[in-house]
């Protein structure tokens, strides 16, 4: 195992920890170039990443590779445990990764990401615990016969995070994969790279060297290198569904299993006979305006029953007023910043979009920070738009910032149909205090994710996936371990 190490509670000494360097074979790899990374909320400069290319990539492959036989052979359980160890090493440092990914993702820490390290950290354990469900199965295919399936790992696995939850689609990929058998070569996000590197190397103190590697670098050159290595077994893939539409037809040419966990627009419907103050609060919460809306499942298309639209737009933006939108390291900071300049641009786009569509109302709440050392282009205000055509872009397209489409319904088969108009199908919401309705609305809704009457976030054994191009496999769950981290032999015995 990887030397045990000592850190402070100072992000400054992992960002110079992790700078130009790679985890490979359980050590710090020096790399031969590097990437800034940024703090959106100021600006500056924080650290410099490893900027992998072909070379680096293929010495963590390698390492995974050399790494696997070993680590596949050892007792299902054992490798669950060492896993578990890992989770709990996590949790010891929890403060100072959520301080190291506030600053690097620009989310607040009180809101976002003191909670993410623990969800990740509790991922991780949940996987960790299913050791003993790798089972197999007997076939009655004849008395006189043995006949059985056993479930074995799939070798090297290359894991591609994003950066609005790193560590959390971290734990949802390298958790299963390790306690199913196979080792993984993951590539962070550019953007945001030194919380997971840290997660990675506590973790790493408790499995063998090489069965988790961490590299950094660029999708053009980094990443495409990892999915195109011909020692890579399986991908998995969370981020933008035009990246996601290549690593498909990166692993069709090679015959490999991926799984994608893509874009979405997820509707939220909001029958009349609803709960209105919980449904205010769920879609605060479901458009994860302090995650900045930086979600793929964020509730971004709002359907009101037309009796409850004007309390319910009056409702919400009172309370998106009070939210505190600021440094993400301050404490009284509900919002933080937006990713970088380009995504900013993105979304000041689409919003002028509909500020330029005749009918349309665009509303923003709560007030920008004023603080000199913050930087004033990368915050953005909780955006409600009013009066859109159901066509517009803002309607059937991914924004991927705190901009949420609200429109009035009366005909219940009409919203349902606009809520299935998209070709994303991740997540959905229906507020009623119907049974009937939320059986009926529920297996109408085209998404692989429905709530009734919350917006809750991905949680471990709960089963997470979407349709269309939202992308292909399920995450979160035993299922998601099975399923998509092994594979299935058949043996048939005969002894006549």
């Amino acid at each position: 195992m990887p030397e045990q190490f000592a850190i402070s509670a100072a992000p400054d000494e992992i960002f110079e920890r992790y700078r130009q360097v790679n985890l490979i074979d359980g050590v710090r790899v020096p790399a031969k170039a590097a990437l800034d990374v940024i703090n959106p909320a100021t600006g500056l400069v924080i650290g410099q990443a490893a900027a992998s290319g072909r070379a680096e990539t293929g010495a963590a492959v390698a390492s995974a590779k050399a790494a696997q036989e070993s680590w596949a052979q050892l007792p299902a359980r054992e490798r669950g445990k060492r896993v578990t160890a890992a989770a709990c090493a996590v949790l010891e440092k929890a403060e100072v990764i959520a301080q190291v990914l506030a600053c690097e993702t620009g989310k607040a820490i009180r809101t976002e990401c003191r909670g993410e390290v623990a969800v990740a950290a509790d991922i991780v354990e949940f996987y960790g615990n299913l050791g003993s469900e790798l089972k197999g199965q007997t076939v009655p295919y004849n008395p006189r016969m043995l006949t059985l399936t056993t479930r074995e790992p799939l070798g090297v696995v290359a894991a591609i995070v994003p950066w609005n939850v790193p560590l959390v689609l971290f734990a949802l990929k390298v958790g299963p994969a390790l306690v199913a058998g196979n080792t993984v070569v993951v590539k962070s996000s550019e953007e945001a790279p030194f919380a997971t590197f840290l997660m990675a190397e506590l973790m790493m103190q408790h499995l063998p060297a090489g069965v988790l590697n961490v590299i950094n670098g660029t999708g053009k050159d980094c990443g495409a290198a990892l999915t195109g290595h011909p020692d890579i077994a399986k991908i998995t893939f969370t981020g933008s569904e035009a990246v996601g539409e290549e690593i498909n037809k990166v692993a069709a040419g090679r015959i490999i299993p991926v799984s994608l966990e893509l874009g979405g627009k997820s509707p939220m419907i909001v029958c009349a006979d609803a709960d209105l103050d919980k449904a205010v609060t769920g879609a605060i919460a479901g458009m994860r305006f302090t995650r900045q809306g930086q979600s793929c499942t964020a509730a971004s298309r709002i359907y009101v029953h037309d009796s409850l639209i004007s309390a319910f737009l009056e409702r919400l933006g009172a309370q998106l007023d009070q939210l505190v939108i600021g440094d993400p390291l301050d404490e009284k900071t509900d919002i933080g910043a937006i990713i970088n300049a380009r995504q900013a641009a993105r979304i000041n786009a689409y919003v002028a979009q509909a500020e330029a569509t005749e009918g349309a109302t665009v509303a923003r709440y709560g007030t920008l920070p004023a603080d000199a050392g913050l930087s004033p282009d990368l915050f953005a205000q909780p955006t409600i738009v009013t009066g859109l055509p159901d066509d517009h872009p803002c309607v059937m397209e991914e924004i991927f910032g705190p901009v949420a489409v609200v429109s009035g319904w009366s005909d219940y088969d009409a919203v349902i149909a606009l809520a299935n108009s998209t070709h994303y199908g991740l997540a959905a919401s229906v507020w009623t205090r119907s049974l009937s309705m939320a059986l009926d609305s529920t297996a109408r809704l085209n998404a692989g994710y429905v709530q009734v009457n919350q917006n809750l976030t991905i949680q471990p054994n709960v089963s997470y996936g979407g349709f269309g191009r939202s992308g292909q496999g399920k995450e979160a769950s035993l299922e998601a371990m099975v399923e998509h981290f092994t594979r299935s032999k058949t043996i048939v015995m005969n002894f006549d």
